[in-house]
């Protein structure tokens, strides 16, 4: 309309620099007239996007069936992480207080937070701490190596891809792994090495190559090599061993992002998020930092899942500890359930629809 609009402008003007005089027709039936010259036309209204709404916890989606009492310890234990003088305030007061039952940690929640709808659905997924052989020399089945943080890597900047860092020779290897077992390693972001001799350690994240993530299941699935819904972490990482060589380092491949490690004496304890912080299983969750900040509590309602042999819902009280490469978007998360093949086979079948809810705590009282 505004190009029309000048165009016809531009016709006034020339026919005023002649002498004669045409009348101009007017607006044909049906069709709207033309603005007026150096009138603005009436602005189109937005549409209205409906107000995110603010909920007791009480109304929460799966509240009252929630673990209270492993929630409030799972609380005390990180709420450091969050900024903000009113969760200084609820963490102070957390921490001063013993060990609550699931009565009274109910009651502590309600009494100080509400609950901010986040709007639209989202997906969530989770993640572990692997455990994984490994070899100090490398043989025909231990053959990848656990590289550390190349000294011309800068942080932030794109590096080599995955396929040319496996071309490079391997003499500072800190360790030697199945390459589907680095793969995932990689992927998990910390694991713990268990060595010939006995010896644990933590295989700890050092740096990436920059390179964006990309999952190997939708190539994987559209390919026919595994069924539509039976992508899970373990029918992956089944196949990859199954193809190992050519087969499945070619799959491995699709995923360009590399990530680099240091190792670690196992002290026992849960490895730590971005946040700096241990990450209690089953409480914590990695989320796109760009949309959400550390510390945030968040309520978690997921269902329909999407993989076969998952459980039908994940409803609980989590904080937001962490990050990753794949976790992009206000609703989405991957949640963090702990050390060992037992949380890893969970862990590989969660892929659920998600809805969430920010804790936002109330106003102090008189």
């Amino acid at each position: 309309m505004r190009a029309a609009g000048a165009a016809l402008l531009a016709l006034t003007v020339a026919a005023c620099a002649t002498p004669k005089y045409e009348p101009q027709p007017g607006p044909r039936p049906g069709v709207p007239p033309f603005p007026r010259p150096g009138r603005p036309e009436s602005p189109r209204p937005e549409p209205t996007k409906p107000p995110l709404r603010v909920l007791e916890l009480s109304e929460l989606p799966g509240w009252a069936a929630d673990n209270h009492a492993e929630a409030f310890a799972a609380y005390r234990a990180t709420c450091q992480a969050a900024q903000g003088p009113a969760f200084a305030r609820l963490c102070r007061q957390a921490k001063a207080a013993p060990p609550l039952g699931s009565r009274e940690a109910r009651a502590f929640f309600e009494a100080n937070f509400r609950a901010l709808e986040t709007a639209g659905e989202g997906v969530l997924t989770a993640y572990f701490a692997p455990e994984y052989p490994a070899r100090a020399v490398a043989d025909e089945v231990f053959s990848a190596p656990v590289r550390p943080k190349p000294a011309d890597l800068v942080n932030g900047q794109p590096y080599a891809a995955r396929d040319e860092i496996e071309a490079r020779p391997a003499d500072d290897a800190l360790a030697w792994m199945r390459p589907e077992d680095l793969f995932f390693l990689q992927i998990q972001g910390s694991g713990v090495l268990t060595f010939e001799d006995g010896r644990r350690m933590k295989a700890l994240y050092a740096a990436n190559n920059g390179l964006p993530f990309v999952g190997i299941a939708n190539p994987m699935r559209e390919r026919g090599l595994l069924a539509r819904d039976n992508t899970s972490g373990e029918a992956i990482r089944g196949w990859l061993a199954a193809h190992a060589g050519p087969e499945a380092d070619e799959i491995m491949r699709l995923n360009p992002r590399y990530a680099f490690f240091r190792l670690a004496p196992d002290d026992g304890r849960q490895p730590a998020g971005s946040a700096g912080i241990p990450l209690p299983p089953g409480r914590a969750i990695a989320v796109d930092l760009t949309r959400h900040s550390h510390g945030e509590l968040h309520w978690i309602s997921a269902e329909a899942p999407m993989l076969a042999g998952a459980f039908p819902t994940y409803r609980r009280l989590v904080t937001a500890l962490d990050t990753g490469g794949a976790i992009k978007g206000e609703v989405r998360a991957d949640l963090y359930l702990g050390l060992g093949a037992e949380a890893g086979t969970e862990a590989g079948r969660v892929r659920h629809t998600l809805r969430m809810y920010r804790l936002i705590p109330r106003e102090p009282g008189p």
